[in-house]
């Protein structure tokens, strides 16, 4: 049985105990980054909401095997914040996904409702003809949540017929605005209100297309909606990492209405998915200060492989940076990309590591 078919349904139940730990961690990473970004300047602070925007977007779009580019993304959220940008943004893929983003986060304070909902959805697949954006999906063929080849399919899921999306998103909206647990701590309801709101959306499955996107914004949007400000972090960059361990974990509590278990799983992935968020400010401040110390040094090919280097994140730039990939990076000879490699070397910009064919450089923050 799928757990809307139990005669129970809506009713989840679970122990609040299960995240006790979690929530104490979790009010702590937050007040931290919090913190981080009081201390910021404004353009600062503007950078670190750009990079966390950034994340989302394109991670929550990787989930479902759609790879967009970071320069469109960046651009088009950008745009999104009333900031200028000449870059021309071709993909309507990219201008969906970034209006979303954007959006959520600016939504923080506002009430849920069907509206926003099929808003979001509008923004999200409006640019596919092929979907129906910003309605529920209709049909008499069951929705099913598949995988397998043709004829040898696997039926992890299957949502409520299309004719009840409609009383069901009513009950969830209704749900997620009257839903009461004042006796416990804020984090703690943020938490658990995140958990079950992305639980509860996806067991619906109201649209053809966008569901796994819709969800995991309105997970964000719940933490930020219960704490009453808008949280700072990219819960699909946790997700992506391990994408078989949250189908896996999604699918366990489709099957029954206590949900410990998913609520434990999803609180680790907020609180995950916040450290990272603390790892990336304080890359964004160590970024800034490597361009204040060096920008004046660096002539326009070596400005270029620096950015590069720096759009790999908290993570840095796979397997380091070497003559060929520079070559590569910069268009320029062999001969001159050993050259300003020294030289940022030479600067402190870069440190070097290996010798030989094995010469590879990191980028030196501190």
């Amino acid at each position: 049985m799928y757990n809307w078919q139990y005669k129970n349904w809506p009713q989840f139940n679970y122990s609040l105990e299960s995240i006790r730990g979690v929530s104490v961690s979790f009010a702590e990473e937050l007040g931290y980054v919090n913190g981080l970004i009081t201390a910021l300047n404004d353009d600062l602070k503007q950078e670190t909401i750009i990079e966390i925007l950034i994340a989302e977007a394109i991670k929550t779009s990787e989930i479902e095997g759609e790879y967009m580019s970071r320069i469109d993304v960046m651009s088009s959220i950008k745009r999104n914040l009333g900031l200028k940008d000449d870059i021309k943004v071709r993909d309507k893929r990219v201008i969906g996904i970034a209006q979303l983003m954007t959006s959520v986060r600016q939504s923080y304070k506002d009430e849920l409702s069907i509206t926003m909902i099929l808003d979001w959805h509008k923004m999200l697949m409006g640019s596919f003809t092929r979907i129906n954006a910003g309605q529920w999906r209709t049909g008499h063929e069951p929705m099913q949540v598949i995988s397998g080849a043709y004829g040898k399919e696997i039926v992890h899921y299957e949502a409520p017929l299309s004719a009840k999306v409609p009383e069901e998103m009513a009950r969830f909206v209704e749900w997620f605005n009257s839903w009461d647990f004042s006796t416990l701590d804020k984090v703690s309801q943020s938490l658990i209100k995140s958990a079950i709101t992305h639980l509860y959306f996806e067991s619906i499955h109201p649209f053809e297309d966008g569901n796994g996107r819709i969800g995991r914004a309105l997970a964000e949007y719940a933490l930020s909606y219960t704490l009453q400000s808008p949280v700072l972090l990219s819960i699909s960059t946790v997700i992506e990492k391990n994408k078989k361990q949250y189908y896996d974990a999604l699918k366990s509590a489709q099957s029954t209405l206590e949900i410990t278990t998913w609520i434990k799983y999803f609180a680790q992935i907020i609180l995950e998915a916040q450290v990272n968020a603390k790892q990336l400010v304080e890359f964004t401040v160590k970024k800034v200060k490597f361009f204040d110390k060096f920008k004046a040094q660096l002539n326009e090919r070596e400005l270029k492989v620096i950015n590069r280097m720096f759009e790999s994140g908290v993570e840095g730039f796979e397997g380091g940076m070497t003559a060929k990939k520079y070559v590569a990076i910069t268009k320029t000879s062999k001969a001159t990309a050993t050259r300003d490699l020294q030289h940022l070397s030479e600067i402190g910009a870069l440190k070097l590591l290996g010798a030989g064919r094995s010469v590879r450089y990191e980028l030196e923050v501190c």
